[in-house]
């Protein structure tokens, strides 16, 4: 796939799985945003993908799964190899640890642009301190032109840890539609059950990944302790739109809590506007996190944000402004915050005004689109 004369520059991007998730959305709002005569784009998955890339509303996009097995699969370094040498990218643009080695393969495929970005790290390294990761990092930053971050926390990180040099490191959140994710206006919608709304007064949401690192189960235990005391707590509703290992675990919780009626858990669902629009207040409980796409997609829809504070979550929930930030891991702190906002509707509008009004100010993706065009044409081998 050799570029032909007049053709824009080819964009090699190399995810582990491109799946549901905040990186995943962030990619595919990019896409959309940015200009076609801008770059081409194909995206290398290390692990295959799944029904999100139809979000992806250009349709010359094209998608490679190099087949990696689960443990030391070494062989799909050679496919990539090979697949390089066929697109002949102009730059390659990889995604947070997991793909760190396919920096190697490029320099040795002669990809002349090298980009990384990091856009969060797991449960398994939350700080970002292992020492066979850092060895690992430290080693490509040799073959790494430029680095993106999603928040400050990870640009600092980046420096103070891994040694990137700060003048390589471009610091870039995320966007959102605003269009799209905006304030309820009108009766709350009842997505389709409407008996599950029934005598409902307060509902509590969040909506992601289902990972360990995303602490559902820790939400579900701070629900459960809330309806043990509030005297509204026959009111009260949860709902955890998406999918992944915790889901049945938090499920069978609320059962056996009696409160299976009270909560609910639909799993993926592409309408997330519509099901934000349907909470009074949303929780990112998350252990660690990058920059959170939820959080500004709620903050958007005019809602107060309960988020722990980790990683890039701090700059963006404003404590007492636009929301609250608490410990992690603290479910019997979450449920006296929750109680806050049961007990004071007039909080939670107000915070969730503010919000609404920081994103129209501060976080759209025309001006993410911008500083990512700024990040590649500052690549030295920039085409």
């Amino acid at each position: 796939m050799s570029r032909s004369r007049g053709q824009p520059p080819l964009i090699a991007h190399v995810v582990h799985h491109f799946g549901t998730g905040g990186m995943e959305n962030g990619m595919v709002n990019l896409f959309n945003h940015m200009p076609e005569q801008a770059y081409r784009h194909v995206v290398i998955c290390l692990a295959g993908h799944g029904e999100f890339r139809r979000r992806i509303k250009r349709r010359d996009i094209e998608f490679f799964d190099l087949g990696r097995r689960p443990g030391h699969d070494l062989r799909w370094h050679v496919r990539l190899f090979h697949l390089l040498r066929r697109l002949r990218p102009d730059i390659l643009h990889t995604r947070n640890l997991s793909t760190l080695e396919a920096q190697f393969v490029a320099a040795l495929a002669g990809v002349p642009g090298r980009i990384h970005g990091e856009h969060g790290r797991d449960v398994f390294d939350l700080e970002g301190r292992n020492w066979k990761y850092n060895l690992l990092r430290r080693a490509a930053r040799h073959f790494i032109h430029r680095y993106i971050a999603v928040s400050r926390d990870l640009a600092g990180w980046l420096g103070a840890t891994v040694g990137v040099a700060p003048g390589r490191i471009s610091q870039i959140y995320n966007g959102v539609d605003r269009e799209r994710f905006h304030p309820r206006q009108g009766a709350r919608p009842d997505c389709g059950r409407p008996e599950f709304f029934s005598g409902a007064e307060y509902v509590i949401g969040s909506l992601g990944r289902m990972a360990e690192v995303k602490d559902y189960p820790g939400l579900v235990e701070a629900f459960i302790r809330l309806c043990r005391v509030s005297p509204r707590a026959a009111s009260l509703r949860l709902i955890l739109v998406g999918d992944g290992p915790a889901r049945a675990r938090c499920q069978e919780r609320l059962d056996a809590a009696g409160l299976g009626n009270q909560a609910w858990l639909p799993g993926d669902r592409a309408d997330t506007a519509e099901w934000l629009r349907a909470f009074d207040v949303f929780v990112l409980n998350s252990l660690g996190e990058g920059i959170s796409n939820t959080i500004l997609e709620a903050m958007a829809t005019a809602l107060p944000v309960i988020a722990t504070r980790v990683g890039g979550n701090p700059e963006l929930v404003r404590p007492e402004e636009t929301g609250l930030l608490i410990a992690p891991g603290e479910p019997a702190t979450l449920a006296v915050a929750l109680g806050q906002y049961v007990d004071d509707a007039a909080r939670g509008l107000k915070e969730g005004q503010a919000a609404r009004a920081r994103i129209e100010m501060e976080f759209d993706w025309a001006r993410a689109t911008s500083a990512y065009l700024a990040a590649y044409a500052a690549l030295p081998s920039h085409p």
